[in-house]
Formats: C-alpha cells, structure tokens, sequence
C-alpha cells in the first residue's frame, strides 16, 4: 500500500515520521512555500502538481492506494481539489484538521473574514503585526494608513510590496516570553492572525492577551466534505482499519 501524505503542517512532519516507524510506504508532498523546510523520513516530493490534470496523473503513476491531507487549515482549495480528484479515482482520503482556537475570557478578538476588513479596525497611526504569512499580503492593500510588520519563515527575495511596511524574519516555534518582548519591543498595537489551531503558534495569543493587544482573527475557510480527525494519532488509528 503506497499512501500520499500531503504535508506542509508539523502533523504532516509527525505523521511522517510516524509511518516511516511503523515501516509503511508513503511519499511526503510539500507545496515548496518554505524553501527550508524540515527534514523528515522517507520519500519526499516538493512543488505542485499542475492542476487537477497533474495531480490525477501523477497519483496513477505513482500507484497511489489512499491520501493523507495534512495541509494547512488555509489551504482549502488545495484540499477541496484533492478531495475531488480521490473521489473520481476512488481512493480513500482523510484530513487532519486540528481544532480552531478559541477565546478566552480575557482575549479582545474580533473574527473577519478576509484580510481586506482589517482596515475597517486599525486606526491611522497603528502598528499590525500581521501573522498570516506573504502569500495572502496583497490583501491588505487597502491598510495604508498603518505600519504593517509581517513575519515569514524565510528570508524576503524582494521588497515588502507597500511602503508602509516591512518583513521580519522568524522561524518558530517561539515562545511566550519571545512574543511578548517582541511585541513590546515594535509597539504592536494589533495582531492579525489566521485561526490555524494548534498549540506550538497559540504563545502569540497568549502573549497579545497578556499585554492586551486586540486581535483580528480570520475564520477558517470551508474545509472538503471528507473524513476527517484532529490529530496524528487520529490518522494512524483510520490507517489501522484499512
């Protein structure tokens, strides 16, 4: 049985390292956004698949039994694509998806549903610490008013795309202590924030709670209508019973 772990998530690594313990043949797919990304076991596959088109044929190629989607929350489209393109073939496919954070009683967050709302919220003057990675920048166009900072994994190959902004450098996990000094330390006054779940990029929340720091929170997108479990133990558990 050869299984495709669509990974880019630390499930897709866990899991990873997981079927490589118990043996099991598995490709490991990440999309190429980070171009560092960690090393794990096993076969590994890096880029996309060119479409519906490509990603159908490279699954008959490969000899594809089941598919594992441990993307990001956010990559819906990714997902649903996926979830479609195993339907057709009749191939088994799970998700992991881990659970939505939620607020607490002592959290200021105000959920949007798309980047663009965050200039409905952030006054002239402000600084936005904006978590929510490069791809989806361009979306926050319309926020001139403000001083944005948006942290990504690597390095920036080009200028950040407005003037009013800048990139900042970081690969997590960080924790608490490290967000709270760093958002005291640039005067965030606000932080935008996809709600990806999951406890090791929660110290962020934690850390804008602690100092008061409103949040802007972005809803999830709809997910695929599959099967699905929260977790990588979830995943082997479905694995069992194939």
């Amino acid at each position: 049985m050869t299984l495709l772990v669509l990974g880019g998530t630390s499930e897709g690594r866990q899991l990873a390292e997981a079927l490589a313990a118990q043996g099991r043949d598995f490709i490991l797919s990440l999309s190429g956004a980070t171009r560092s990304p960690a090393q794990t076991s096993g076969r590994r596959r890096v880029g996309g698949f060119g479409g519906r088109d490509g990603f159908a044929a490279y699954l008959k190629a490969e000899s594809i039994d089941a598919i594992i989607d441990a993307t990001h929350p956010f990559a819906a489209y990714m997902s649903v694509r996926s979830h479609g393109v195993a339907a057709e073939l009749g191939l088994p496919y799970l998700q992991i998806l881990r659970p939505e954070w939620v607020p607490g009683a002592r959290d200021c967050w105000i959920a949007i549903a798309s980047e663009s709302e965050a200039a409905d919220f952030i006054a002239p003057g402000q600084t936005a610490f904006l978590a929510t990675g490069r791809q989806t920048l361009h979306r926050f166009a319309n926020l001139t008013h403000a001083k944005l900072i948006c942290r990504q994994i690597d390095p920036p190959v080009g200028p950040f795309p407005f003037a009013n902004g800048a990139f900042l450098v970081g690969r997590p996990p960080f924790s608490v202590a490290h967000e709270r000094a760093l958002f005291q330390k640039l005067e965030i006054d606000w932080l935008v924030v996809k709600n990806a779940g999951g406890a090791a990029s929660a110290t962020k929340l934690t850390a804008a709670r602690e100092l008061k720091v409103p949040v802007l929170m972005l809803r999830r997108p709809e997910p695929p209508d599959c099967a699905r479990v929260s977790d990588v133990a979830g995943a082997l558990r479905w694995l069992g019973k194939m």
